[in-house]
């Protein structure tokens, strides 16, 4: 049986928020495919920066776009993951992975990040969490994942996103995670998607 990567104390934890990848005929885009390879190279060196590795611990959803991106760039440098859903596997497939544009793709990536996990992804419990102030279970998930990251001390946490700076998007998305975070004192290191083109 695998060794539980909770079983031993991060050096750091990296917490990622991110967009989505754009569904089919966004109006405006936010985050195309062709912004991928730029964005996964943003994602790779924000790691690098921070010295990433298999001392540490990553901790996020799986959406199709930049959760995606963060779990490949982590595997590549053996950092131990936890995948953390809103809502059970299959549901969450249907919703955050595969109507992304190029949604087939997705969904294999999704497959391929999940046979290398050290324990299948853990689904949001029911009950309320501390920080969600609606009943929405991306906004809820986002505070779970932060509460968890937090219980390792906050001098540890390390918190990249992928955002393009809009306050306007839905409950539960990154701008309401990097509030989150905050307002418990932990700083974001935002890659800019409106930075991104001609990169």
């Amino acid at each position: 049986m695998a060794e539980s990567v909770h079983d031993a104390a991060p050096r750091q934890v990296i917490l990622f928020s991110g967009h989505l990848m754009d569904r089919p005929g966004r109006t405006p885009p936010r985050f195309s495919p062709a912004l991928e390879p730029a964005a996964a190279r943003e994602i790779g060196l924000a790691l690098d920066r921070i010295g990433a590795g298999p001392q540490d611990l990553a901790l996020c959803q799986a959406a199709a776009g930049g959760d995606l991106l963060f779990l490949e760039a982590c595997q590549a440098r053996s950092v131990p993951v936890q995948v953390m859903l809103p809502f059970d596997e299959a549901r969450f497939l249907r919703e955050s992975v595969a109507p992304s544009a190029q949604g087939d793709q997705w969904l294999r990536r999704y497959q391929t990040v999940r046979t290398r996990l050290a324990e299948a992804p853990q689904i949001l419990p029911t009950g309320p969490n501390a920080g969600a102030t609606v009943d929405d279970p991306f906004e809820r998930c986002n505070a779970w994942l932060l509460s968890t990251a937090l219980r390792r001390g906050a001098a540890r946490v390390r918190f990249i996103c992928l955002w393009n700076g809009s306050q306007s998007g839905r409950a539960g998305g990154t701008a309401q995670m990097i509030k989150q975070a905050l307002q418990r004192g932990v700083a974001p290191q935002i890659i800019d998607t409106r930075r991104l083109e001609g990169a």
